[in-house]
């Protein structure tokens, strides 16, 4: 299993006080590139299930206002076409998610994220990054070292259907100084931190993934 050290400077703070204006958001867009990784001292590293069934979804589980905006069939970025993929590469086809992938990209994550066994992964849609503005963006994909937090904010190192997080009412991420993510509703009106659930369980073949519509803050529901 491989895994990402990310530099622990600058990780509570700058992340925090980077995304703090990220408020509350929408839907949105596709895909990006790839970029020289930071240094680091936290792993990204995945706690397998024992049982490899569990969190997985099939196309028949998906919910939510936005699953009609992806492509159907067989297109790129479909179900069908996202499901036997693992994560990052099927989220680069999904058009919700541009911004997200661009931001994958630029941490060097794409590789880290793709060798995982069974992750959960909450994906915000472009609205939520464009409620940073552009200027805010690119600062923070320039920045892997504060980027790279805020992305393992968004990832659990168990796979979790909808039912599950339910359950659990609250999970870890793998950035685990972020405190933890708070799961409540149930379907249509599920939110993870107060951010709504815009399409989620959605599979692909190492993890199963929820669209939501606000960028995730570490930091902010530590209690």
């Amino acid at each position: 299993m491989k895994s990402l050290r990310i530099a622990a400077i600058g990780v509570t703070a700058s992340a925090a006080l980077a995304l703090a204006a990220c408020g509350s958001s929408t839907d949105g867009g596709s895909s990006g590139g790839s970029t020289p990784a930071p240094s680091s001292s936290a792993p990204m590293s995945s706690s397998n299930d024992s049982g490899a069934a569990n969190g997985m979804t099939t196309n028949a589980d998906v919910f939510g206002p936005a699953c009609s905006q992806l492509p159907q069939g067989n297109s790129p970025g479909s179900l069908d076409s996202m499901g036997p993929q693992p994560v990052a590469s099927a989220a680069s086809t999904n058009p919700l998610l541009t911004k997200l992938v661009a931001a994958v990209k630029a941490t060097n994550l794409v590789d880290t994220l793709n060798s995982q066994q069974a992750i959960t992964v909450f994906a915000p849609a472009d609205p939520a990054f464009n409620a940073l503005g552009d200027a805010k963006f690119t600062e923070l994909a320039q920045n892997p070292g504060q980027l790279a937090p805020i992305l393992q904010y968004h990832v659990v190192g168990k796979r979790y259907d909808a039912k599950g997080l339910e359950a659990a009412g609250s999970v870890t991420s793998l950035n685990t100084a972020g405190g933890p993510l708070k799961i409540e509703g149930t379907g249509d009106t599920m939110t993870v931190n107060g951010a709504k659930v815009l399409c989620g369980n959605i599979p692909t073949k190492n993890a199963t993934v929820f669209v939501i519509d606000k960028v995730l803050t570490p930091g902010t529901n530590k209690n």
